[in-house]
């Protein structure tokens, strides 16, 4: 079975395993996701469940608000019953779930990404406060997470074998390439019609620069996790991060990253307006 068949087949399946509550909450069962990510005993899958549970407690929320033990009768070839140990799992158990299994499973591989990227959207959409926001102000908020956690992925980068400048620079475009539909960092900047004292994420709306703080996130993590070593390796692993996230964006029916409008004002000039307005409003007072 290709990459390609494991994906449609992990994110069809996904979606039809899940349960609606009162109120249209959704959740899913364990013992349905254990057969959908392809593990054949409950004891091994129960190990996963527990230590997406430690991590769901180590990230500062509450496991029982995503992780509910519940007991299911199942009937057995006598045709009795008898009940078995299940959870009730949110959609971010399942992400991490996913995320603590086993990645030489390919449906398991497949899965980490789509559910980060999934998580991460509905967390951004949950956000009231950010909601609220106007778009040049979603843009400074996107920009000053993307410059934290870029700052992460250099050091992930470099613990995988990224050294030089010229390392980092060949491994970013990896991951253009895959977000961008193989366009690199020059193809991007010539695509936006941008100056060459201009950045590119400075000249990003809000959904792009959600997209590549996906993608640097997402990277990061997984260099991390799987405790990447050989820079060709982390070349690879950010290129297939940022076509993963370009297919969700497809999925979803979204626009490519490289089709979305370039903003009127560069964030640069935007940060000396807000801060020029401050302060005259400070003068005010």
């Amino acid at each position: 079975m290709s990459n390609k068949e494991i994906e449609k087949r992990h994110h069809k399946t996904f979606e039809e395993l899940k349960h609606l509550a009162q109120g249209n909450v959704e959740f899913w069962y364990a013992r349905d996701l254990q057969i959908a990510l392809d593990y054949s005993s409950w004891d091994k899958f129960k190990r996963v469940v527990l230590k997406a549970i430690s991590a769901c407690e180590n990230s500062g929320q509450a496991a029982d608000n995503h992780f509910s033990q519940v007991g299911k009768m199942v009937k057995l070839g006598s045709g009795s019953q008898r009940e078995i140990e299940d959870y009730k799992l949110s959609r971010y158990a399942c992400y991490l779930i996913v995320q603590n299994g086993n990645p030489s499973k390919p449906v398991i591989a497949n899965g980490q990404t789509y559910f980060a990227i999934q998580t991460r959207r509905q967390e951004l959409a949950d956000d009231e406060a950010f909601q609220r926001l106007k778009e040049d102000e979603k843009r400074l908020f996107l920009r000053n997470e993307m410059k934290e956690h870029n700052k992460k992925l250099v050091e992930a980068a470099q613990q995988a074998g990224v050294e030089s400048n010229l390392d980092f620079a060949i491994f970013q475009n990896h991951g253009y390439k895959g977000l961008y539909g193989g366009l690199d960092a020059k193809g991007i900047h010539a695509r936006k019609g941008l100056k060459k004292s201009q950045q590119i994420l400075d000249n990003m709306g809000s959904t792009e620069l959600a997209a590549n703080l996906f993608r640097a996130t997402q990277t990061e993590d997984k260099l991390r996790r799987e405790n990447i070593q050989e820079k060709t390796k982390a070349n690879n692993t950010h290129f297939e991060v940022g076509k993963k996230i370009r297919q969700t964006i497809e999925e979803l029916g979204g626009t490519m990253p490289e089709d979305l409008p370039t903003p009127d004002e560069d964030l640069k000039k935007l940060e000396r307006r807000t801060k020029a307005q401050k302060k005259l409003g400070g003068n005010h007072d």
